[in-house]
């Protein structure tokens, strides 16, 4: 569990600045249609993966505690008063974040204390345990601090296990106090029933194509087409792999080089990543057996045409690889035997 404590993700703005600027510009759509949802006291962000989840849930947070007058936030909050500056820094005593040890880690938000996270061996969960959610629920029952409710944010939950979601279902449906809980889901499906039925639905979309490439260039993306459309449209999924190192040349070459076997582009990468990748590869090149247009790699420089029969093999050897991405294997043997599969696809 997140408590508030001081420190900034890398690329992740919290809440509106005191310039009154969204973390990210597509999310004034649903930032104005949650008004109508001000009075929920359970509310479920739900949207395609890489949307902006966990910016969304903050700038609703940072709305719902600001402390400026009913005139200056009724649009978005304010941004400039206390309240908002504390949970820009993720040190409001009235904001709590219920997020899986694994995400703490990638947002960098570990400190000197978590000497269980800290350690070169650990093995963060991607959960959300039952102890993290009896923690909330206490936490959810004690006075606010600054007078204006709690807001207890659930990021994703998606990560909530069975246990840990029946623990939250008495909260969601009789919140103590004035205490307002933000749950966010790229798939509300895979919750159970009696969570959803207990939320107000916020529906969040990805921005059109040419507003994600106008941020991406403005984050300083150049040739962003190429990672956005490897991201499958997500701006925030682009900017990560840009910050990773992929190019619009790297992008071009990948499915000419893995088709050759060869391996090194992939080397250092998280396995998740390069299973992410080798699958699109074999996405599109089963479009283009088929007749059609590559949707990952459109621009990209594509070998001749695949064997439908070796196609198959590669593609259930790397669902196979999917399923157990986090497993403890030796990356270098399992990028090689990945990549050895799409040399026989184009052999």
């Amino acid at each position: 569990m997140a408590t508030a404590k001081s420190g900034a993700a890398v690329g992740l703005q919290v809440g509106v600045g005191p310039q009154g600027q969204l973390p990210l510009p597509w999310l004034k759509a649903p930032l104005a249609a949650s008004a109508s949802l001000a009075q929920a006291h359970g509310l479920l962000l739900h949207g395609p993966a890489g949307v902006g989840h966990l910016e969304m849930a903050l700038l609703l947070a940072q709305w719902a505690l600001c402390e400026a007058p009913p005139d200056q936030r009724q649009v978005q909050p304010c941004g400039h008063c206390a309240s908002c500056h504390l949970v820009a820094t993720r040190i409001h005593p009235d904001l709590l974040l219920v997020i899986p040890e694994a995400l703490r880690v990638q947002l960098g938000w570990v400190d000197d204390e978590d000497s269980k996270l800290n350690k070169a061996d650990a093995k963060p969960s991607r959960e959300l345990k039952v102890e993290q959610v009896r923690q909330a629920i206490a936490w959810g029952q004690q006075t606010s601090g600054r007078g204006r409710g709690k807001v207890l944010v659930v990021h994703p939950a998606d990560a909530l296990n069975t246990v840990a979601a029946n623990a939250l279902l008495k909260t969601l449906e009789e919140p103590p106090g004035q205490l307002r809980l933000l749950l966010t889901s790229a798939d509300p499906e895979r919750l159970l029933p009696t969570v959803r039925s207990r939320c107000q639905k916020l529906a969040m979309r990805l921005p059109d194509e040419q507003e994600a490439l106008a941020w991406l260039r403005a984050q300083g993306v150049a040739q962003p087409d190429s990672l956005l459309a490897v991201a499958g449209g997500s701006p925030l999924e682009a900017l990560a792999w840009a910050h990773e190192g992929l190019t619009h040349e790297w992008l071009s070459e990948f499915p000419r080089r893995t088709a050759r076997g060869d391996a090194s582009p992939l080397s250092g990468r998280p396995i998740p990543r390069v299973v992410d990748l080798l699958l699109k590869v074999s996405l599109d090149a089963q479009c283009l057996a088929a007749g059609g247009q590559a949707r990952f790699f459109p621009t990209a420089t594509w070998p001749d045409k695949a064997s439908a029969a070796a196609l198959r093999v590669w593609q259930q050897q790397l669902v196979r690889a999917a399923r157990h991405d986090e497993h403890a294997w030796n990356a270098g043997l399992l990028i090689e035997s990945l990549v050895g599969g799409a040399k026989a696809v184009w052999a």
